[in-house]
């Protein structure tokens, strides 16, 4: 497979560390009272036309004439349509800063929220992330992570779809899956809901994407079968197991080969695995 794995980008000593400057800082406190899921007019209204924006101009420029995307697998939302009607916690590696996108475009017609950084949501971006789903994760509010983890406790047990980027950051082009942490799949053990694993690989890129639009590669999405916790084991040990399949699916979707995966081992090489949820 195409590798576009590349020296420029500044990839840090931990794997789930953010390496990406937010250059603004709106310091919005995401305390006990903040909407994680705002259902006001307001933000429905808001979310209908950015989606009415994503159909007409953003999935057709970004998604395909920039990035090249490829999606393939979709014939699994059908297949697995009654496994997946109460909703799923969906799962991809994290390799470029508008991957978010080309999930929304590849699992239409579910609309899905997505669990971001908050400083992401406090900075210049933050206002298209929230009006195409996302839920900020308080980083230094003990009663804000209670709130946050009650809301989307209820949003899944409502039928949502939640995307998770388990490997806790975005590290661009990066061709290998990094290790995963485990709150995605204790989520997914407590509600019962299945995991969609989604890979993204990369081809290589045009002469127009390379140098005009700055695209290191072309990309394919490829959607996986949904994965199930695995019942016959003791509770203490279901999302360890779950994220170790969903971990091996992933590198499977994203075409990585025996010996190209150099965290097969996904908590071994995690040295903050210790501190995981």
């Amino acid at each position: 497979m195409f590798h576009p794995h590349s020296k420029k980008y500044p990839y840090t000593e931990y794997t789930d560390q953010h390496y990406l400057v937010v250059k603004k800082n709106n310091h919005a406190v995401f305390d006990a009272n903040y909407p994680y899921f705002d259902n006001s007019f307001k933000r429905r209204f808001i979310k209908f036309w950015t989606r009415v924006l994503l159909y007409i101009l953003v999935w057709p420029i970004l998604c395909f004439f920039m990035m090249g995307l490829k999606v393939k697998g979709r014939k699994n939302l059908r297949y697995y349509k009654d496994q997946l009607k109460d909703g799923a916690v969906t799962i991809s590696n994290h390799m470029h800063l508008w991957d978010y996108i080309a999930n929304m475009r590849a699992l239409r017609p579910h609309k899905t929220s997505v669990l971001v950084w908050a400083p992401n949501i406090r900075g210049e971006n933050g206002g298209l992330m929230r009006a195409v789903g996302g839920v900020p994760i308080p980083d230094d509010n003990k009663e804000g992570m209670r709130a946050m983890n009650d809301a989307v406790g209820k949003y899944l047990e409502e039928g949502g779809w939640l995307h998770v980027y388990a490997e806790g950051s975005m590290w661009e082009y990066y061709p290998y899956i990094r290790p995963f942490k485990l709150g995605a799949f204790s989520l997914a053990c407590r509600y019962n809901k299945p995991i969609l694993p989604i890979g993204f690989s990369y081809r290589k890129p045009s002469w127009i994407r390379k140098h005009i639009f700055g695209q290191d590669a072309a990309i394919t999405l490829t959607i996986g079968a949904p994965i199930f916790k695995d019942n016959t084991l003791p509770e203490a040990e279901q999302r360890v197991d779950l994220a170790k399949r969903t971990h091996e699916a992933i590198c499977r979707l994203a075409n990585l080969e025996d010996g190209e995966n150099l965290y097969s081992e996904i908590f071994e090489h995690n040295k903050r695995a210790e501190n995981d949820n």
